[in-house]
């Protein structure tokens, strides 16, 4: 049975670490809702190839309506840890031991949430001291799945292992 996956997402995201994950999560029989600032409001990717259409408001979620978390990167993940809403949503699903998928810039939101002390993760090289600090271990490779829960990559060009094991885990 297909698994409702929450993706937290704004402007300038990365196009295909958006994209990607949710063609492969859709045709895999999940659905992906967008969660953003508002409802019906249109954001752009990074690249400017891609617009996603909102379909829920921060504000009339909550994180039990949601088997798993989608974090794409981009300049998104660090506009939203802004937002403590964003913050504490994302939170909840660590807590609640849900899978996260956080692909490049995405652990952003996870190390504001403060959700990553002791886990192994990897991300884009350039937040790699700011996971260290928030208390992960970085690991430079492709995909790092901890504690079958949490499924980091590094970039775009990770993104085919970043998919395999997303599903891996929405299968379990």
């Amino acid at each position: 049975m297909g698994k409702k996956i929450a993706c937290v997402i704004t402007d300038l995201f990365e196009d295909v670490e958006y994209t990607d994950p949710v063609k492969s999560f859709k045709e895999a029989g999940h659905e992906v809702v967008n969660i953003g600032f508002e409802k019906g409001q249109t954001v752009k990717g990074k690249q400017g190839q891609e617009q996603v259409s909102i379909d829920k408001g921060i504000g009339e979620v909550t994180p039990d309506e949601y088997d798993a978390l989608l974090i794409p990167g981009g300049f998104s993940p660090d506009q939203l840890r802004g937002d403590e809403r964003f913050v504490s949503f994302t939170k909840a699903f660590m807590d609640e031991k849900k899978p996260v998928f956080a692909i490049c810039h995405g652990p952003q939101l996870l190390i504001t949430a403060k959700a990553l002390d002791g886990r192994n993760v990897t991300g884009y090289k350039s937040i790699k001291v700011d996971l260290e600090y928030a208390g992960a271990t970085y690991h430079d490779q492709e995909v790092f799945v901890c504690g079958e829960q949490l499924v980091t990559s590094r970039q775009p060009d990770d993104i085919p292992a970043f998919n395999r094991e997303s599903l891996a885990l929405l299968s379990k």
